[in-house]
């Protein structure tokens, strides 16, 4: 298993990456409570080897994205930092989706500037908003990206049907879904993924649910390895396919390297398939 890949042909990444949405306030709002630690976390994923970071501009809103800057500017050469456009904030978890070109635009720009970057790694349509065409949403993203304004295009939470026409739009090298052990609904989309070489992030990647209870598969399995049911959820996504670039997000150092430390973990096929057969 490849511990690296190769995102839009151009950028190697760590598989493991982490998503930049924790380290806010409650419900996703506002800053955090510890502002230090928060640093703290970014500047340790660094030091650990993590080169692949994911956040938005929804995160607080803007927050994350100015922690970022603060933490790490000027960042490492081989940094890939990953954000996304498309939502709205009017309140603590509240999400509206807004696909309009000239806000796409707008949100770029002002990613750009709260990063202190001149062009984004990867910019992610964050929703397909249905009140437009999603033509006119990637299209948007394209013509950044001809002005130079993007590296590459993402899009999240698609099917494959849709991932296809934006394919058509321009050049997709990834798609952000939520799918974990316990929440597999995407599979068609993975599959796809993995076939034409496009990375998949999985958001939310190390939930358990009701698969981790005392004396379960994914139980004893995290006791054979001595580790935890969330590290072995990770493994299995890392082994699940070649393009997977989970992004487990925290708040805390400690778990941060306990997220990192489950790249090392090596299932066995028969691990493996018993954890596949949980859902």
């Amino acid at each position: 298993m490849s511990d690296t890949f190769l995102l839009g042909g151009d950028l190697r990444v760590n598989r493991l990456g982490y998503g930049a949405m924790r380290i806010t306030g409650p419900g996703i709002w506002g800053p955090p409570a510890d502002r230090d630690a928060a640093i703290a976390v970014l500047r340790r994923a660094v030091e650990l080897g993590v080169n692949f970071i994911d956040t938005a501009d929804s995160y607080g809103p803007h927050i994350s994205e100015e922690l970022i800057k603060e933490a790490l500017h000027p960042y490492p050469e081989d940094l890939v930092i990953a954000t996304k456009g498309g939502l709205l904030r009017t309140g603590p978890d509240v999400w509206p989706t807004l696909g309009k070109p000239e806000y796409l635009r707008h949100a770029l720009e002002g990613s750009l500037r709260r990063l202190g970057v001149d062009r984004i790694d990867l910019y992610q349509l964050h929703r397909v908003d249905p009140d437009y065409p999603l033509a006119d949403q990637v299209g948007e993203l394209r013509k950044l990206q001809e002005e130079g304004k993007i590296r590459h295009i993402g899009l999240s939470e698609v099917d494959v049907a849709q991932l296809e026409e934006a394919r058509g739009i321009a050049d997709i090298v990834s798609v952000q879904n939520l799918y974990n052990l316990a929440t597999r609904h995407h599979e068609a989309v993975l599959d796809h993924a993995t076939e034409q070489g496009i990375a998949f992030i999985p958001w939310f990647p190390v939930a358990t649910g009701e698969l981790a209870r005392p004396g379960s598969v994914l139980d004893q399995a995290a006791k054979d390895h001595d580790a935890t049911p969330a590290q072995l959820a990770l493994a299995w996504l890392l082994r699940r396919s070649p393009v997977v670039l989970p992004i487990p997000g925290t708040s805390s150092v400690a778990h941060l390297e306990e997220n990192v430390a489950a790249a090392r973990i090596e299932l066995t096929d028969e691990e493996y398939q018993r954890l596949s057969a949980l859902v």
